[in-house]
């Protein structure tokens, strides 16, 4: 594998005395879509979480070891800063209510007081919208309120409000469990189409899901890491049993 952009050293994860995550050391291959899979509880969303800091905003919440993205330390590096790097959509679509859709496409610009020109703002919104596959459906209403969008177009603003920040990595936290199957195959197909311009993470507890986009797969059981390699070897020839008996449905 190349470099990888984003790494975790013996990464451990705690909520007071409780340890989520145990010694975990991964690496995130670039440009590629990688799948955190896992029974409920395993600790997906915690690592993702500790990707970009938002682990720590938990009272009582703790992490320790490493993760370097580009080699180097996230823990180093304003928050703000590395959550520009590093974009996250959540399993509900939230686009903010009261802003209509080019608002909520640059609202990271102005959560930072960036400040562009009307032209900036135009491109990008153009742009990202045109990336999260929703311009052609949104193009003329984007002053009207993004909760008037179903709920796949919602959470592909949400995409495209995440990539308007131009971020390296994007973390995907179960992005399709709240939708209908159609609006959840307009996702999978964007998230292949994506990953030539930005390296993808993304939790899924679908593991039909994790076959069809991923080209790398992650399995995670009680906080541990126990395999990582190659989807189409971790799906045809898994290393551990453990990972053979969740992806025949022994448990999940």
């Amino acid at each position: 594998m190349e470099s990888p952009i984003l790494k975790t050293v013996g990464l451990c994860a705690y909520f007071g005395q409780n340890c989520v995550l145990k010694n975990i050391n991964l690496s995130i291959p670039r440009n590629r879509v990688t799948a955190i899979m896992g029974p409920s509880g395993c600790g997906k969303t915690t690592l993702i979480r500790c990707i970009n800091r938002m682990h720590e905003l938990v009272p009582d919440a703790r992490v320790s070891g490493k993760i370097f993205l580009e080699g180097e330390d996230i823990y180093n590096m304003s928050p703000i800063i590395l959550r520009r790097k590093v974009g996250m959509v959540f399993q509900k679509p939230n686009p903010f209510p009261t802003m209509n859709i080019y608002e909520n496409v640059i609202a990271g610009y102005r959560l930072n007081g960036i400040k562009l020109s009307k032209d900036e703002q135009d491109r990008i919104v153009e742009d990202s919208l045109k990336k999260a596959a929703l311009w052609d459906e949104v193009k003329n209403h984007v002053y009207r309120k993004g909760t008037f969008l179903s709920g796949g177009q919602q959470q592909r603003l949400c995409i495209a409000r995440a990539l308007a920040m131009n971020p390296e990595i994007l973390l995907l936290d179960e992005p399709t469990s709240a939708l209908d199957p159609k609006a959840t195959s307009h996702i999978e197909e964007l998230i292949t189409n994506l990953k030539k311009d930005v390296t993808i993470v993304l939790v899924t507890h679908n593991i039909a899901q994790a076959a069809r986009v991923s080209d790398f797969t992650a399995f995670l059981f009680l906080g541990e890491l126990i395999e990582f390699g190659p989807s189409d070897r971790v799906f045809t020839v898994p290393e551990d049993k453990r990972t053979e008996e969740y992806l025949t449905g022994k448990f999940g």
